[in-house]
């Protein structure tokens, strides 16, 4: 005899579906790159990503202190360019050797002026070299000793270049004047009361300068005029 409490099931149970178990949605996170001052621990795991950019930020912020320094600066002083002349040239000797046709024997006087006309900036001159062109054929130079010119200064350089070179020399010039040209390379430093710049390179061009020889006959009555010379950087 069954029990009662307890009836006896004879067939499929239909009832609700058991639900599938549920997966846990937490995924996992690598340790992110942090960049701020505050996590150090975290930037020595993210391949120096702090490093790396606090460099970068620091050139940037070098890079516009240094352009906005130099456009102040500008502005002030509006700096002009230094002027240069060749005042006076001669050639006391230009010929050619007798027993050497290319062996030319050169002897050149020359008196630059130097015009700086700044009233706050002096330049320091530390390196000039003064060089003589004939039918774009250097035959000689001069060094000049390093010099400082103060705030609206006009200085006098008188030099020679003197001594002998194989070039070959046309007959342009038998008539007693030479068309030379000369160049002046140098090395200066601008200076604004104790606060001295970098140095620049710039190059000085006097080109077709109408050299008398002292020794022609021919030159009697020529005078060499006055010429400014052309200033350029690199």
């Amino acid at each position: 005899m069954g029990d009662k409490h307890q009836p006896y099931l004879n067939g499929t149970y239909y009832g609700p579906s058991v639900p599938p178990p549920l997966k846990s949605s937490r995924r996992y996170k690598p340790p992110g790159c942090c960049c701020c001052f505050n996590c150090i621990g975290s930037c020595l795991r993210c391949c120096g990503c702090c490093i790396l950019s606090l460099i970068c930020n620091i050139l940037v912020a070098v890079a516009v202190i240094l352009a906005v320094t130099a456009l102040l600066i500008w502005l002030i002083f509006r700096p002009n360019a230094v002027k240069f002349y060749v005042t006076d040239a001669s050639l006391n000797r230009f010929s050619l050797d007798s027993n050497n046709s290319s062996n030319l024997h050169y002897d050149l006087n020359l008196n630059f002026t130097i015009r700086n006309p700044n009233q706050r900036l002096g330049v320091y001159y530390d390196a000039i070299q003064v060089s003589g062109y004939y039918g774009e054929q250097r035959f000689g130079y001069v060094d000049i000793s390093p010099f400082y010119q103060g705030h609206k200064n006009t200085t006098v350089v008188v030099t020679k270049i003197e001594g002998q070179n194989l070039v070959v020399l046309d007959d342009g010039g038998r008539a007693g004047v030479y068309s030379i040209d000369v160049k002046l390379v140098m090395s200066v430093r601008f200076r604004f009361w104790v606060v001295k710049s970098w140095k620049f390179k710039p190059k000085i061009k006097c080109n077709d300068l109408k050299v008398p020889l002292v020794s022609s006959n021919s030159t009697s009555g020529f005078k060499f005029e006055t010429m400014e010379c052309d200033f350029d950087f690199y």
